[in-house]
């Protein structure tokens, strides 16, 4: 969709920073809420496609071990010519291959080995739907929705969408959340809760993050730390860098499961190394005092820096290393530098 779907601010996830002057409070395991961006929820557009390579969140079946999948696996090589070829062949032999019309449609949707064109897109998408097929029903859902190929249409997007979700397809699920969201009141965020759950458990990361939330603040689903804690370490895990914050923050603090300052200090790096700036100002803050790694200001200076280029700003931080030699800042602006080329 041209417009994001955004979750309601009151469901944002709540960052919680490392504490800002350890060494001076009485209580070094107390943590306190500091501002921080929120992790902005992907537009639906953004979403996996169905047929995106080597994507585990898709319900596709598998092909029949008898017929290898010619289409789809030139399709997963870029071969977009061949697998647009092998598709229509497979159709002329049989008029209800959804699998290939599905494909089709995806190509035609994508521009992809040839020209762009949603209507016909919205067509092949159409004929496999009728088949059943929950790809096609997905893909159809964001088209409603966007107006692409179609007039716009919420209610007829939505319906798309349900019968997607309902044949296990993970990302209509979660764009249904989404939609519910939207609407703010306690039933649409009981039942987004649920549609939630189950694009989590097709391990769809955005949704195990936001399901996570959810748990955190105690919307739509009761209160529970350590269920969000869970959700949180399974976006992590399926690569969601704001479910692997939010699991370091938890972690960190001992909130929904115990205390583990040098763990949670390994997955704030490695969320840092990916270029998340929350995480770089927290390893930047864990380097300044150190907590869960030792002490390194020349990290520390790295760090907030690198964050610092994203926008992300710290006083604190900034007050801190204030003291560091030209030598020393010399080398945090190399790291720095170094880990921006590398990514």
């Amino acid at each position: 969709m041209r417009r994001a779907l955004a979750i309601l601010a009151a469901a944002a996830p709540l960052l919680t920073a490392v504490p800002a002057q350890a060494a001076a409070d009485k209580s070094p395991d107390t943590v306190k809420p500091a501002p921080a961006p929120a992790r902005q929820t992907l537009p639906t557009r953004d979403l996996p496609s169905p047929y995106t390579p080597n994507f585990s969140g898709g319900a596709r079946p598998p092909p029949s071990p008898q017929t290898p999948d010619f289409a789809y696996g030139a399709y997963q090589r870029g071969q977009y010519a061949t697998a647009f070829r092998e598709a229509t062949k497979r159709i002329e032999a049989d008029r209800k291959d959804a699998s290939a019309m599905t494909l089709l449609g995806e190509l035609y949707n994508q521009g992809l080995g040839i020209k762009q064109d949603p209507v016909r897109a919205a067509e092949w998408y159409k004929l496999a739907a009728a088949e059943g097929e929950p790809n096609a029903m997905a893909s159809l859902g964001l088209m409603a929705l966007d107006g692409r190929g179609m007039p716009k249409d919420r209610k007829a997007g939505e319906k798309w969408l349900e019968q997607a979700a309902a044949k296990g397809q993970p990302t209509a699920a979660y764009n249904l959340a989404l939609l519910l969201l939207s609407g703010g009141s306690d039933a649409d965020l009981a039942k987004a809760a649920t549609y939630y759950r189950k694009a989590a458990d097709g391990e769809i990361g955005a949704a195990q993050h936001d399901l996570g939330v959810l748990y955190l603040k105690g919307r739509g689903v009761p209160k529970d730390p350590a269920l969000a804690a869970q959700w949180f370490r399974r976006a992590a895990d399926n690569g969601d860098l704001a479910g692997e914050v939010e699991f370091a923050i938890l972690l960190f603090n001992g909130t929904g499961l115990p205390k583990d300052e040098a763990r949670a200090a390994r997955y704030f790096l490695h969320a840092a190394s990916r270029g998340n700036a929350i995480a770089q100002n927290r390893v930047a803050r864990l380097y300044a005092i150190g907590r869960g790694v030792p002490k390194n200001l020349v990290e520390a200076a790295a760090w907030n820096l690198s964050a610092a280029a994203q926008g992300l700003s710290d006083a604190w931080l900034d007050q801190t290393l204030g003291g560091l030699g030209t030598e020393e800042r010399a080398r945090a602006e190399r790291l720095a530098n170094d880990r921006i080329n590398v990514r």
